[in-house]
């Protein structure tokens, strides 16, 4: 299944690094009756995703919750461990984004939004996407065509949409 605008998110637990160590995060939890923005990202560390896409959503942080949106998550094929550095080294964690991993790319599987791109070291990871979510529903969707770019999926774009 690919996910298209209107479905409804399938349940999927996602990870987080607590005090005691990983944390499982049901995503039907952090959507049931809120407006939250999903946005994924091939690789933590990886040179579009630091450079654009989370900065990007940091830039607009507050225009989305002018708008309603309750939370903010980036999802990656990473750990925990990996997520919450990453989280830190970029600013995201400070602004109030919540970064969550899909380790075994459960998720991202389900979904429809796995690929794999063997020079660069990345197998089974996500596709850079952005959707803003009400109450489990996809209300909008962008999936970008390359994973190098930051264009339809960054936070601008989707603020327009919304």
């Amino acid at each position: 299944m690919t996910l298209s605008t209107g479905d409804k998110l399938p349940d999927a637990t996602l990870l987080t690094l607590g005090e005691n160590g990983p944390e499982e995060v049901a995503l039907s939890a952090r959507t049931a009756g809120r407006k939250v923005v999903i946005f994924a990202v091939p690789g933590a560390y990886t040179p579009t995703c630091s450079a654009a896409h989370v900065p990007s959503f940091i830039r607009t942080k507050d225009q989305f919750d002018a708008k309603g949106v309750d939370e903010i998550i980036c999802i990656s094929v990473n750990d925990p461990f990996v997520m919450k550095a990453w989280g830190e080294a970029t600013g995201a964690t400070e602004a109030g984004i919540n970064l969550l991993g899909d380790p075994q790319s459960a998720f991202t599987k389900a979904i429809g939004m796995e690929f794999d791109a063997p020079p660069a070291g990345l197998l089974a990871r996500s596709k850079r996407y952005a959707m803003y979510v009400e109450d489990g529903t996809v209300k909008v969707l962008h999936v970008e065509e390359s994973p190098g770019t930051c264009e339809v999926t960054a936070g601008e774009s989707l603020l327009a949409e919304i």
